[in-house]
């Protein structure tokens, strides 16, 4: 059974969503995930993004560091030759390390080495509240199993992947993702997101224009010294995949766009706060392969041609924070800390009351969505 999302609960949104609304509807690219659960003490897990399915093929790409208390794998290189060469991982802080080592062992073993070495890229999040992080739970056959079970089409949300035992707003946090249709002289692509969430005070919390936080005030997780979360020194990882060809340069300025896509949410970054941003594109399939006389044949939209897909960046990530946060479960996890999902139900009341809602309906585009108490359904409209 597939969790409720942001748009199920009648949340408006702007922009127009490719086929899934996630960062799959970017042909060829695939997620895997490793989620576990174990006992009272692991709460973690790996999220691979391939650029190009599982091949070899680099991509161009792009990263901007919002606030970068965090760590980025391989960004040096990215930011340096502006080709990102292999596999996406993320996971939590602690276990950077084993993911890393991880990839490189299973691009050897799949011949799925563009160089004769490898600087993988993985980021992470911290999930060292719910999560014993000093355990180090993830191993290398949960890192292979997500490189080898990624796919494309339908992707789950919430407490999945890296994204497990993460908190977001000070409610229960995780991973989502949403994709935006756009065009540029009557071209069309699509632009896709997946964030990791862990941030964000509660007071923060803005959806579609209402301070959902500030009437959102039960169930805050207690933030005493024996829980790590400082929430506003939490972290966010977002990865943007397109097809619009774009060159690194202009790829750094779309991951740029994830910040505001962020700010939309309520956050303006906190000091301790590790939000770092990566753009690739799935276009100019032979940007690492030259001919015999070391050219490369490229096409690339102009800098003037951008503005929609600057849009787009920002409308998808607002909304794939959204998401995760509404696919989220209640979690209770190391030494007993809980930490409540969004009240699906209480957030329909606010915006009911800031009238981005009006008698349980919200019209979307052509669809009409009736939000009852339990459970929703589509109504044609116009």
């Amino acid at each position: 059974m597939k969790k409720p999302r942001a748009r199920d609960l009648g949340i408006p949104f702007e922009g127009t969503t490719g086929k899934h609304n996630n960062i799959t509807d970017v042909d060829n690219v695939k997620v895997g995930y490793s989620t576990i659960i174990e006992g009272e003490a692991a709460r973690t897990g790996v999220t691979i993004i391939h650029p190009r399915g599982k091949n070899s093929e680099p991509v161009f790409a792009g990263i901007h560091s919002f606030n970068g208390n965090g760590e980025m794998t391989g960004s040096a290189w990215v930011e340096e030759g502006g080709l990102l060469e292999g596999p996406i991982g993320i996971t939590n802080t602690h276990s950077v390390g084993m993911v890393r080592d991880s990839i490189i062992k299973w691009q050897i073993k799949n011949n799925a080495m563009y160089q004769p070495w490898a600087l993988p890229v993985v980021a992470e999040t911290s999930d060292g509240g719910l999560n014993n992080i000093n355990n180090f739970f993830v191993e290398e056959k949960h890192v292979l199993s997500a490189l080898d079970n990624a796919s494309s089409g339908f992707i789950e949300e919430g407490n999945v992947g890296g994204g497990t035992g993460m908190v977001c707003y000070e409610f229960k946090g995780g991973t989502g993702t949403a994709s935006r249709k756009f065009s540029e002289n009557s071209n069309e692509w699509t632009v896709g997101v997946l964030a990791q969430c862990n941030f964000g005070r509660r007071e923060q919390l803005t959806i579609a224009g209402a301070p959902i936080g500030k009437h959102l005030t039960e169930d805050i997780p207690n933030l005493d010294s024996e829980n790590p979360y400082e929430q506003d020194s939490g972290s966010l990882i977002v990865i943007v995949a397109t097809d619009a060809p774009l060159l690194p340069h202009q790829l750094k300025r779309v991951a740029k766009r994830v910040s505001l896509g962020m700010a939309r949410t309520g956050s303006l970054g906190g000091n301790g706060s590790g939000d770092i941003f990566l753009a690739f594109s799935t276009a100019n399939p032979k940007a690492g392969y030259p001919d015999e006389n070391g050219f490369v044949d490229l096409k690339s939209l102009s800098n003037d041609h951008l503005n929609s897909i600057f849009y787009a960046t920002a409308h998808a990530t607002e909304e794939a924070i959204i998401n995760a946060l509404v696919a989220a479960e209640d979690m209770t996890g190391h030494k007993g800390i809980q930490v409540k999902a969004m009240p699906h139900d209480k957030v329909r009341e606010v915006l009911r009351k800031y009238g981005r809602v009006e008698d349980g309906k919200w019209k979307v585009g052509s669809r009409k969505w009736k939000v009852g108490s339990r459970k929703w359904k589509v109504e044609s409209g116009k």
